[in-house]
This record gives structure tokens, C-alpha cells and sequence, in this order.
């Protein structure tokens, strides 16, 4: 049945990309638009170079209501912590501007947060401009920056969003050790599988 969801899941995702002709940026990019002012639900006005620590910079972007964010979200807070201890910065970003007026607006983001104990920044980007310029499409859909501001990894957080105890490829834990221990980080690009971000039609 998950295979089954994946798959619908994909094929909706990759329909609707084609159409906005969305394109990921590569690996070894440097942090786009980096200096856009995002607000966070702690009312503060924060850019992707004011969360940014020396070892790198970590962005998911997620929402409220998606399926797969609900069932992957369990893991963004250890996550956040481990970035915290190896100063890495950790930032959510929720770009679905279609529904800023009903699930995504920011005070559910605030209810969102405090309901699942978020302990990071969660902030809001603006007519999806961030997320346009990483090509980012999916939540959640990770993005890894190194300390060079080189993006090493980008994808899925894990290979199993229903059962945790199971998951057999932690990519993005194995990534963010690798990372810091300086080693090759393989596979460094995965197949992110969410709900599409939605996005203003044009």
C-alpha cells in the first residue's frame, strides 16, 4: 500500500512540476537566494544567512498538513538537535502560498509548532520565492549545506515514513555525519516523495 501511495504521490508531483517547469538546483550550489527576509513564527524577520552556522545549514521544506510531513515530522526535532550540538543551522520552511489564507497562514504555523513541540525556526516564504530558487517541490524535501555553503545532499530524510523502528537508509543522518566527519556522502541526492508544494498559479 505505501509503494502504491508513493507512486500516485510521484507521478501527481511529477505532473504538475512539468508544468511549472521547476528545476532543482545541482549539487555544489551555493545557498539561493540566501539573503531573503523570511518571517518566523516567533515574529522575527530571518534570512537563510542569519540561521546559517559555521559547519552549515540544513533547510526542509515542510507545512502543516501534508500526509508525509505528518508522518516524518517525529524526526525533524532530533535532527534540529544534532544540528544544534554540531552547529549547524536547521530552518523549516513553509512555502505553500495557494493556502497562506486557510491551513498554512502563520498562526496555524505557530499551533503547528507549539502541537508538535517544534523547538526551531519555522518560517514563511513569501510567494514561494525561496522556494523557486532551490526548485524545491515537495514536503518535506531536504536540502544539506556544508561549511563552504556547498549544498552536499539533497532528497528524503529516510527510506521509511510510516515506521521509523524500520528505516533501513537514514540518508539524511548519514549524510549530516558524513558531512561533519568529512567523508563522502553517498547517495548525496535522493528522491524526496511528499505532497507538492502549492504554489500560486500563474
Amino acid at each position: 500500500m505505501q509503494q502504491l501511495v508513493c507512486l500516485f504521490a510521484l507521478f501527481i508531483s511529477t505532473s504538475v512540476l512539468f508544468g511549472q517547469n521547476i528545476v532543482s538546483i545541482p549539487l555544489d550550489s551555493e545557498t539561493p537566494s540566501a539573503e531573503v527576509q523570511m518571517e518566523d513564527i516567533s515574529g522575527a524577520m530571518l534570512s537563510l544567512t542569519d540561521i546559517r552556522q559555521e559547519n552549515g545549514l540544513l533547510v526542509i521544506f515542510s507545512c502543516n498538513t501534508c500526509p508525509y510531513v505528518l508522518g516524518w515530522e517525529d524526526r525533524y526535532m532530533p535532527v534540529a538537535e544534532w544540528c544544534a550540538a554540531h552547529k549547524i543551522g536547521f530552518v523549516l520552511i513553509n512555502s505553500n502560498e495557494a493556502q497562506r489564507g486557510a491551513q498554512d497562514a502563520i498562526d496555524k504555523m505557530r499551533e503547528h509548532a507549539a502541537d508538535k513541540g517544534y523547538a526551531c525556526y519555522y518560517v514563511v516564504d513569501k510567494n514561494h520565492e525561496v522556494a523557486d530558487a532551490f526548485g524545491a517541490t515537495r514536503t518535506p524535501e531536504v536540502f544539506l549545506f556544508n561549511s563552504n555553503n556547498q549544498l552536499v545532499y539533497k532528497g528524503a530524510i529516510d527510506d521509511n515514513m510510516e515506521e521509523p523502528e524500520k528505516v533501513e537508509k537514514p540518508y539524511l543522518k548519514m549524510a549530516l555525519e558524513h558531512m561533519i566527519e568529512g567523508k563522502a556522502i553517498d547517495p548525496a541526492d535522493t528522491k524526496s516523495v511528499g505532497c507538492t508544494i502549492k504554489r500560486l498559479k500563474k
